[in-house]
């Protein structure tokens, strides 16, 4: 059994500090992610509303998601993208903690959204880069476990907030936090030998590598069946970031309400669940084929949401929740690594930036529909009941891609 700091010192110093970047990132979002819903509920915005302004974050986030892949592809080194993002969410934060209205709350998620752009496919593809020889899919495990930690302490730093009554002290935290990043890699930048890597790919033609060398011209149509996974599972949990919140508020058909504290204490615990498992799930599903970390997430995810509709029949709804919540922490510790690690498999070196980039559109995608359309789902309902069996069945009915996608994989080592 590994002591806790030789544990952390078997990972590359280069990957290390991505995790540290993504943990700080991680833990200012948090609360500003999940806090965000409830903030606006108590200053009165309907949820139509609410949903509005996450849905434009998540749309303006397009526009700087593609900017930063296609940069990325033509050597753009991926701190700059991430340190701009922390530029943009600190003046994003300025506007959310004065916000009252929804046009400065619009444009406070406005700001959020361009930032997400620009941080998400730097940060994701920063994960293989700095590898070395460890494998890049225990790599992003270690990353998601430093995001689901961050989240989950921020969110708990959310709850405390709000039972002292000073909740939009989540905005003042994620601009420390963003302040302390851009310090961080204006000092040391993170590992970026995509140079080497193109120069090994193009003298190695061994069995022994680690990134695909397929013709460039395909590259794009392999990757569609696992992008359109990822929009369902990224649906479930922004479903879990902006609905369920709402619907614990609100309460439902059987199921008696919950007060902003309660509600947001519920969903730091699953995020606390998903510290807990991500490292040693991502870790498991690592071992095995691509089929069965994408299947096995899917699934969960899909179960944790039949039992959150169903929790709309009970009065006691409340025990199937808490049991949903180990389902979806499950679900999205095994999808997500597995995910992530087979899109950088399957993109040629000159084109990963933009493959991330279109990856994490299936998270834009999502953010940018499903508040909205479960905002005012929830205002014509009063309920989740339908949104949440929608999502359990969709989850299921998708099941079936998976053998569209092939699970042949290379990998390609990158030199220290």
């Amino acid at each position: 059994m590994l002591k806790p700091v030789n544990w952390w010192f078997q990972f590359p110093l280069a990957l290390r500090q991505v995790v540290k970047v993504r943990f700080l990132a991680s833990l200012g979002a948090g609360g500003v992610v999940y806090m965000t819903p409830l903030i606006f509920h108590q200053a009165n915005l309907s949820a139509s509303e609410i949903g509005q302004g996450l849905a434009a974050s998540a749309i303006i986030g397009f526009v700087s998601r593609l900017s930063c892949g296609l940069f990325l592809d033509r050597g753009l080194a991926c701190s700059w993208p991430i340190c701009l993002a922390g530029i943009l969410s600190i003046f994003a934060n300025f506007v959310l903690v004065h916000a009252v209205e929804f046009a400065n709350y619009l444009g406070g998620q406005l700001l959020i959204g361009m930032a997400a752009g620009f941080y998400f496919p730097a940060i994701e593809l920063s994960v293989p880069l700095s590898c070395s020889n460890f494998p890049p899919r225990r790599g992003y495990a270690l990353a998601r476990s430093a995001d689901a930690l961050g989240i989950a302490m921020g969110t708990s730093a959310g709850v405390i907030a709000s039972s002292l009554s000073i909740i939009r002290a989540v905005y003042i935290i994620e601009i420390i936090t963003a302040s302390i990043t851009i310090l961080i890699l204006g000092r040391r930048p993170l590992t970026d030998k995509r140079a080497d890597i193109a120069q090994l790919q193009a003298g190695d033609n061994s069995k022994d590598k680690c990134f695909s060398t397929r013709p460039s011209q395909n590259w794009l149509l392999p990757l569609l069946p696992i992008f359109a996974l990822t929009i369902v599972v990224t649906a479930t949990i922004t479903l879990r970031q902006s609905a369920l919140p709402l619907d614990l508020v609100h309460g439902s058909l059987e199921r008696p309400p919950l007060s902003v504290t309660w509600s947001g204490a519920l969903v730091a615990l699953q995020l606390g669940i998903l510290v807990l498992l991500q490292w040693p799930v991502g870790s498991w599903v690592a071992q095995r084929n691509l089929h069965f970390g994408l299947g096995i997430g899917l699934a969960a995810l899909g179960i944790g949401s039949m039992l959150i509709a169903l929790s709309s029949l009970y009065s006691r709804g409340l025990m199937l929740i808490l049991v949903a919540e180990l389902l979806l922490a499950f679900g999205e510790a095994a999808f997500l690594p597995t995910a992530t690690d087979a899109i950088i498999r399957k993109a040629p070196i000159e084109f990963q930036g933009l493959a991330m980039a279109l990856f994490s559109q299936c998270f834009a995608i999502s953010a940018s529909t499903v508040p909205l359309f479960a905002g005012v789902l929830l205002d014509i309902q009063g309920n989740g009941l339908l949104l949440w069996l929608s999502a359990a069945i969709i989850c299921i009915l998708m099941l079936p891609i998976l053998g569209s996608i092939k699970s042949s994989a290379t990998l390609l080592s990158i030199p220290d």
